[in-house]
């Protein structure tokens, strides 16, 4: 999949985009906005002051992918010379922060992703030859949140944790099941790091 952004006049991006690319940007987006969920109270909430002062979770989600996009504000590996108090300190902290930012950061993360679908609805009926997607410079920036937490969503399926295992993906056989992730993968990043380009001044 060859397709990579360019800049246009006046800021933001443009990209060549053929039917079968729309629609798995579009359905990994969908699948990214399941995974993170609604907001607090969900769709039926209508006190949007209640929504501002809800608190969120403190315990870090269990899904591997959630934990990957809303990692703890503290803490970590510990060396040796972390101690146990020290480690639940950290923890605490971590649970604290988590409560009054983690809403917030997924409602971010919500829109990214859904400025990704409703971009993409709004091209014309794409022919056989796709469509040209063109960006504003925000809704570049959205695109390109969205494309960094799509790869991390993968990355995260695919256990790759550096740059090493990613260098392992390019040797897959083709018979691996992996195989359409990991192009996915490939084919994301190559996208967000021509997108990352034309932001650059």
């Amino acid at each position: 999949m060859p397709g990579h952004f360019e800049p246009i006049p006046g800021g933001g991006a443009a990209v060549a985009l053929d039917e079968v690319e729309i629609s798995i940007i579009r359905s990994l987006a969908v699948q990214l906005l399941e995974l993170i969920g609604p907001g607090p109270g969900g769709d039926a909430s209508g006190d949007p002051l209640a929504e501002l002062f809800a608190e969120g979770p403190s315990e870090p989600p269990s899904d591997p992918v959630l934990q990957r996009l809303f990692p703890d504000a503290y803490g970590g590996p510990g060396g040796e010379e972390a101690t146990v108090d020290k480690a639940d300190e950290q923890r605490a902290h971590s649970a604290e922060f988590r409560r009054f930012t983690e809403n917030d950061l997924r409602a971010g993360k919500r829109e990214d992703a859904l400025a990704v679908v409703r971009s993409l609805d709004a091209l014309a009926s794409p022919g056989e030859g796709g469509a040209v997607l063109k960006l504003s410079p925000e809704e570049s920036l959205r695109w390109m949140r969205a494309l960094n937490d799509l790869r991390l969503a993968i990355g995260t399926r695919l256990d790759i944790t550096d740059e090493e295992d990613s260098d392992l993906l390019y040797r897959l056989p083709d018979e691996d099941p992996r195989k359409p992730m990991v192009m996915a993968y490939l084919w994301l990043g190559g996208l967000q790091e021509t997108l990352v380009e034309t932001l650059m001044p």
